[in-house]
């Protein structure tokens, strides 16, 4: 998963409006894709040459319209409890990718479930449990002295003497301890969390993992020399070595001012590592076994507006319309899922909700959506309170 964090326009990317009024459609032109009859802004240059890849939902919507609810409802299926505000960081309810970790584990030592560079706002384990939470990889994987902290047996730690504090450690847990799901013990989570790290760094196929300077310099440079290339990269690589859901968290989507400039360069930086990820995955015969989702918590307001001490247009938050690239994992290539109005205020044909979203992630994975779990005191949750996937996505 690729989250665009702030709500990317849906206009400046997958559903433009060329004969909308001049305050709607702004600054951009259209441009045909692969696709027969389909056209994307003209900012998603190479995505449009390979739209024969991929799917394109413009159908999803919500009511919660502000940062907080929104990443919470976009990010697991399920409306936040109470209102919250815009910058609340809130969890009501397991991510998918601590869903995915829940539900399919991980091999080869590696956390089942990986964030990069940071976890995204809703993106924990809430009643899971800390072995959900995601491993965070905070490091920029193009820097020279990149590196994934506190992964390796330190050198002053000998074998014998790193085998002396493990047995002490086993007396230690087989000592009778009170457990109240009620309370959460923070003790059961930092056991689950050591044996996760002592995986973890006793894993050959981990390490190997990390090691981004083993791929070829010409792969590196095909997916962009750049923070978010980069981590497209290493995402693959820990699919490659196991782990079922990785996201890449990349932030600065909030265009309520500068928003065709920051298109010309962020826009066409993001489309070109989305671009190269589905190829990449294409030619090596993973795109049939992994799933790419790129998303946000809402699309942007039909209307461009220069806000009260700015100089430049931009766009408001939106939850009424939006773009989802999906593509891999059975999803059928080349179609274009719903639509919204011809002024882009609202999804009109094929209408779905973020539960029907995170169904159809599920089912990809092997998951059913309507499985039952329980939160800390015992009472049974649905993962998502909608189990019906976007039907067109699922082939």
């Amino acid at each position: 998963m690729i989250w665009l964090s702030g709500g990317p326009s849906h206009f400046e990317t997958f559903d433009p409006k060329p004969n909308a009024p001049a305050e709607i459609r702004g600054e951009f032109q259209t441009i045909q894709t692969k696709v027969p009859g389909t056209v994307f802004s003209e900012n998603m240059v190479r995505l449009a040459a390979i739209a024969d890849k991929f799917s394109v939902v413009r159908s999803v919507k919500h009511n919660q319209n502000n940062h907080g609810a929104g990443n919470h409802y976009m990010m697991t299926g399920s409306p936040t409890r109470i209102p919250v505000s815009c910058g609340a960081f809130v969890s009501f309810h397991p991510s998918m990718g601590s869903v995915v970790s829940s539900q399919r584990g991980a091999e080869n030592g590696l956390p089942p479930y990986f964030s990069l560079p940071s976890q995204t706002r809703s993106g924990g384990p809430n009643f899971l449990g800390a072995r959900h939470a995601p491993f965070v990889v905070a490091d920029d994987p193009n820097s020279k002295t990149f590196q994934v902290r506190d992964v390796t047996i330190p050198n002053i730690l000998t074998d014998a003497r790193a085998v002396r504090r493990r047995r002490i450690r086993d007396d230690l847990d087989s000592l009778n301890r009170f457990q109240d799901r009620a309370t959460a013990d923070p003790v059961l989570g930092s056991d689950e969390n050591y044996q996760q790290a002592l995986s973890l760094v006793t894993s050959a196929t981990a390490q190997k993992a990390f090691e981004i300077g083993r791929e070829p310099e010409a792969v590196r440079e095909r997916f962009g020399r750049n923070a978010l290339g980069q981590r497209a990269l290493l995402a693959r690589r820990l699919v490659q070595a196991g782990v079922p859901f990785v996201t890449i968290n990349n932030g600065g989507w909030d265009h309520h001012s500068n928003i065709f400039p920051r298109f010309k360069t962020q826009g066409r930086e993001l489309e070109s590592v989305v671009a190269t990820l589905i190829e990449d995955l294409d030619e090596r015969g993973m795109l049939d076994t992994t799933l790419v989702v790129v998303m946000g918590e809402f699309g942007r307001t039909p209307k461009i507006t220069t806000l009260p001490g700015s100089k430049t247009p931009g766009r408001d938050h939106w939850s009424s319309a939006m773009s989802i690239l999906v593509a891999g994992c059975g999803t059928p290539p080349g179609q274009i899922v719903g639509a919204t109005d011809k002024n882009g205020y609202t999804a009109v044909e094929s209408i779905y909700g973020p539960e029907n979203l995170v169904s159809s992630v599920y089912l990809k994975l092997g998951i059913d959506p309507n499985t039952i779990v329980y939160n800390r005191v015992g009472r049974p949750i649905h993962l998502v309170s909608d189990d019906r996937p976007i039907k067109e996505l699922m082939g």
